[in-house]
């Protein structure tokens, strides 16, 4: 059976020579990957050290090799991911990228896209279309880095950003969301990797463009 395109709204509008993915999205881009292995390897060093559960990480992939090294290296990697964050942001805002990409989104859309993806039917024909299921998850990831670098903050200077602190249940309920909020995170990036091998023109398009 044929494959059924990605939802059913009508695809931007753009000039044929455009680039699938602009030079400021795949320097951003690689640039949030970086942030975010550097700051997911550092902290489970930083979880090492004073863990919540009953298990550690190995060693060996861990960044830091001890506390204060991954400290240093996990602050450098918030402080990558913040700003480059919100300068993402404010260059799919400023371009109507935001809302080209990642809307319309609707329950019954991400239903049929999720359907046609678990029966090996959904198309992807066209790589400057996201189907439904991406655009939740890419909104997902966005609102999971948020709420990682807040409980972070929180971390860092638990007496500074006290409201924010108490909003989240103190100090110990903080980690836990940010452990959790990382483990998603994570999650994101492995079911991230798993599409990209099973459609390598993605991959292509983050680093040449087209």
């Amino acid at each position: 059976m044929p494959a059924i395109p990605a939802s059913h709204d009508a695809p931007p509008v753009l000039p044929a020579d455009a680039p699938i993915r602009p030079g400021w999205l795949r320097a951003m881009h690689w640039l949030n990957a970086l942030a975010v292995v550097v700051m997911v390897t550092s902290g489970w060093r930083i979880y090492n050290a004073s863990p919540l559960f009953d298990f550690v990480f190995p060693k060996g992939i861990t960044l830091g090799g001890w506390l204060g090294g991954a400290l240093q290296w996990h602050f450098a990697g918030m402080w990558l991911l913040f700003f480059n964050g919100i300068l993402y942001l404010a260059m799919n805002l400023a371009t109507g990228r935001l809302w080209r990409k990642f809307f319309p989104l609707s329950a019954r859309g991400m239903a049929a896209d999720l359907g046609a993806a678990l029966r090996g039917r959904l198309s992807h024909a066209d790589p400057r279309r996201y189907n439904q299921v991406q655009r939740a998850a890419y909104l997902f990831v966005m609102a999971d880095i948020a709420v990682l670098v807040l409980s972070g903050l929180v971390l860092w200077k638990s007496v500074q950003f006290d409201l924010l602190r108490e909003l989240m249940g103190g100090y110990e309920a903080a980690r836990r969301v940010h452990f959790i909020a990382m483990a998603l995170l994570t999650a994101f990036v492995a079911v991230h990797l798993a599409m990209v091998a099973l459609v390598p023109r993605s991959l292509v398009a983050m680093i040449r463009g087209k």
